[in-house]
């Protein structure tokens, strides 16, 4: 093929500065090439073959990305997990990931090592980025390794994690190319460039959220593939956003609308403070974008700014500024070479103007892996959906109109109601319990739980507290209720299934929700 990807573009510009960690730490291409296949030797070494999975306990680091870079290259599929889980949520992903390698980093260690116990994890599989009781040091796994290419190179992939409504989180799992992974990293190059942007062209991209969100990992290796400098954070804060967007020329980056609401939070005289002239291209998704803080944004970073609409399963849409501004509120057209379809409930596609299930054509095929059920219930003919309700316009745009009833979206993270009201159920008070999300100025939505208590249980504060610490042993913090109301019966209809809406609705009335 032609002259990208991460490997071949660091074989012939190693001096190259590749990637600048969250401590401004730099590594030039050569480097991270080095300590790439120093990983992959050492992944080799242990047994690992193509199709096999290593799993990631790790913040945004330069680690990370030397190991991610190292699998991907013998076929080995990554599963980067969301650190704010607790050690039952990540024993179970390192269960059904059927991982061989269990990497944690020492900030996360009590979390590590109690997933790895449950787990039933080996121990000479588990490494440590620092010091972690019972996990071998990081280098044990890398140290002495030739950091020459290994040989029969073939394209790996990231396997994410998606919480599915059932409660239990789905490893959304494609299938592999027996291709040479910087001929892979060369045909990623169409996500950028359906914003325009382009190999090498002096960018600079910064990763401003953590990298085991799909959109954020896929972004970043993309950038590494088209010669593009990295700059991670770790700790996202707004300020330190525009103060490495003017040291280090950023010129785009991911972001989602929780981080555009923080940036206009600062006050006007210290964002007149940095200089953001560089930045070309700032793409938003992963959430709704409250139409008047992207006017704002717009009218700060200019036609810079880009959203799209897509799922950790494909996508898409894509919308510039310009567009936007003609048609508020909507998320695009579909990318070149896809489609996007509505349906009703019978299946039947409709016209422009009718609201319906959103569904979009399959870039990739994959599946839910190990739950054949939910992914077939997902498609029709090649078309999949992610629950959400919209409508096109006759020009093709499309507008999100409802999403997944339930689903929460808060700072742009998925946060599934199912999965709290069944850990929540588990209290020895709760005898019913429904939990949804309600308007949050700065998050889009927080989670709020309604229950309905055994007798001999006294509603109140005091119990609500005692039920949200008790939920937190169980859940990550991010999936604990912001409140929690206490009624006498839960509204159910008479086949016993909760009618939620009788008790989210009164929160919305009045409130544009930006779907």
């Amino acid at each position: 093929m032609g002259d990208l990807g991460f490997w071949r573009l660091a074989e012939a510009d190693p001096e190259h500065l590749a990637l600048v960690g969250p401590d401004g730490t730099e590594r030039t291409a050569g480097e991270l090439l080095a300590a790439s296949n120093r990983a992959a030797h050492g992944f080799r070494e242990l047994g690992l073959e193509a199709g096999d999975t290593v799993a990631l306990l790790m913040p945004n680091s330069i680690e990370l990305i030397e190991l991610y870079l190292g699998a991907i290259q013998i076929g080995l599929y990554l599963t980067p997990i969301n650190w704010h889980l607790v050690g039952p949520e990540v024993a179970y992903i390192l269960t059904d990931s059927d991982a061989k390698v269990f990497v944690a980093h020492e900030r996360l260690a009590d979390v590590a090592v109690a997933a790895a116990e449950e787990a039933g994890f080996p121990a000479d599989r588990r490494f440590a980025v620092g010091t972690v009781d019972g996990f071998r040091p990081v280098a044990e796994l890398t140290d002495g390794q030739p950091d020459t290419a290994p040989d029969g190179r073939t394209t790996g992939a990231a396997m994410h994690y998606t919480s599915g409504t059932t409660g239990r989180p789905k490893g959304v799992k494609r299938g592999l190319f027996e291709i040479d992974p910087s001929d892979m990293g060369e045909l990623l190059a169409y996500l950028p460039n359906l914003f325009g942007i382009a190999p090498h062209d002096g960018h600079v991209h910064l990763t401003v959220s953590p990298l085991y969100h799909t959109a954020v990992l896929m972004w970043t290796g993309n950038a590494l593939h088209l010669g593009h400098t990295v700059v991670l954070m770790d700790k996202w804060t707004a300020e330190e956003t525009l103060r490495l967007i003017q040291e280090r020329k950023v010129t785009y980056s991911h972001m989602v609308p929780t981080q555009f609401v923080r940036l206009l939070d600062l006050p006007e005289d210290v964002r007149a403070g940095y200089d953001v002239s560089s930045l070309r291209n700032m793409v938003h998704g992963a959430a709704p974008c409250p139409q008047e803080i992207k006017r704002t944004m717009i009218e700060w970073w200019g036609d810079t700014i880009q959203e799209y609409y897509a799922a950790t399963e494909g996508g898409g849409t894509v919308i510039s500024a310009k567009e936007w501004m003609e048609r508020p509120g909507s998320v695009g057209l579909a990318w070149p070479g896809s489609e996007i379809r509505i349906y009703d409930e019978d299946g039947v596609q409709q016209p422009p103007g009718t609201i319906g299930t959103v569904y979009m054509q399959l870039m990739a095929d994959f599946e839910y892996k190990g739950d054949a059920a939910k992914t077939k219930a997902n498609r029709i003919e090649n078309f999949f959906t992610v629950g959400d309700l919209g409508e096109m316009d006759e020009d093709g745009y499309l507008f999100l109109r409802d999403r997944k009833a339930d689903m929460i979206i808060s700072g742009g993270a998925n946060i599934y109601p199912a999965e709290i009201e069944g850990e929540l159920i588990n209290h020895p008070a709760v005898q019913d319990v429904a939990v949804f999300g309600i308007p949050n100025a700065d998050w889009g939505e927080e989670i709020k739980a309604v229950v309905e208590l055994h007798e001999g249980f006294e509603p109140g504060n005091e119990l609500a507290a005692e039920i949200t610490a008790w939920a937190g042993t169980r859940m990550g913090k991010f999936k604990l209720p912001k409140s929690i109301d206490f009624v006498d019966e839960l509204p159910r209809e008479p086949n016993g299934k909760l009618i939620k809406r009788k008790l989210r609705d009164p929160y919305w009335e009045g409130v544009d929700r930006q779907i």
